[in-house]
Parts: structure tokens; C-alpha cells; sequence
């Protein structure tokens, strides 16, 4: 688990970089004129991004069943709190499918934009990566907030034995 707050910004930083290659990555899927092959772009993007996200952050599936009961307990807590049922779990294609369903009006809109001429693929390139980054980035912001609360349960329970 990350121990200090310094650590934690610089893994923050480090993900929105990461989700924003993504993004272009699915910035690029989505020009592509095959219908539908944008969402299994996007699939299979965040089907490696969340897990990558949530590694880096330390909260993945297998370095949270390694912490002490108290601390995975918190973990989970935190993050059900925040909505998150990727942190501390095995992220599979149903999951990141429900998550892109939050989504389902502008994947909709980017698909159909598809078919006007050439502005159409820059609205439907816009769109996916919008979408790509906000679910990126609201998983990054999940992971620093449930990080950050397992640090301060830590530091507040480091004061209270001393």
C-alpha cells in the first residue's frame, strides 16, 4: 500500500497521462467506420486501464487481499462509498460493459455521427475520447480518494498510540 501523500500525487499524475494515451487511443477507434467497432475498442481499452489504474494505485485485486483485514476493510468501504466496484476486485468485461453503459448516450451519438462526412468522424473521435477520459479519470479520482483515506486512517491511528 502507498504510504504517503507524495507518492500517491505522483501515481495520480502518472495514470492521467496514461488516460490520456488511452483517450487518443480511442479518440482513433472511434473514426473508424465500422459500426460498433468503437465500443469493442473501448471495451477492451478499459478492460486494461481500470486494472492498470487501480495496480499502480496498489488497490488492484491481488495487492488488496495481501493488506490486514482492518486495512482491506477500509479499502472497501471507501470505495463502495465512492460507487467503485472495480477497486479491490477482478475487473472483468461485464463490469467495464456496465460502466460504459453510464455512457450510453454519447457512445450512441458517436456511433451515429459516424456517417455524416468527415466532420462526423471528428465529432464521433471528440466523443470517444471524452467518454474514455471521464471514465479514466473518475476511476483515477476513486483510487487517490480511497488511497488517500487509507493513509489518513493510518496516520490517525499511528497519533492515537503514540
Amino acid at each position: 500500500m502507498i504510504h504517503d501523500i507524495k507518492t500517491l500525487d505522483t501515481v495520480r499524475r502518472d495514470c492521467r497521462k496514461l488516460v490520456t494515451k488511452r483517450s487518443l487511443m480511442a479518440a482513433g477507434a472511434a473514426v473508424i467506420p465500422i459500426p460498433g467497432a468503437d465500443v469493442v475498442a473501448d471495451i477492451g481499452l478499459l478492460a486494461t486501464l481500470l486494472p492498470l489504474i487501480s495496480t499502480k494505485f496498489e488497490l488492484d485485486h491481488d495487492q488488496v487481499d495481501k493488506l490486514d483485514p482492518t486495512t482491506v476493510q477500509q479499502v472497501f468501504v471507501v470505495a463502495a462509498s465512492l460507487g467503485n466496484n472495480v477497486i479491490g476486485r477482478m475487473v472483468t468485461r461485464q463490469m467495464v460493459v456496465r460502466l460504459l453503459k453510464r455512457f450510453g448516450v454519447r457512445l450512441a451519438t458517436a456511433s451515429a455521427a459516424k456517417y455524416v462526412p468527415v466532420l462526423g468522424s471528428a465529432v464521433a473521435a471528440t466523443i470517444g475520447f471524452g467518454a474514455m477520459k471521464l471514465a479514466g479519470n473518475a476511476h483515477i479520482d476513486d483510487c487517490y480518494k480511497t488511497a488517500r483515506a487509507v493513509i489518513d486512517a493510518r496516520s490517525a491511528a499511528a497519533v492515537a498510540a503514540a
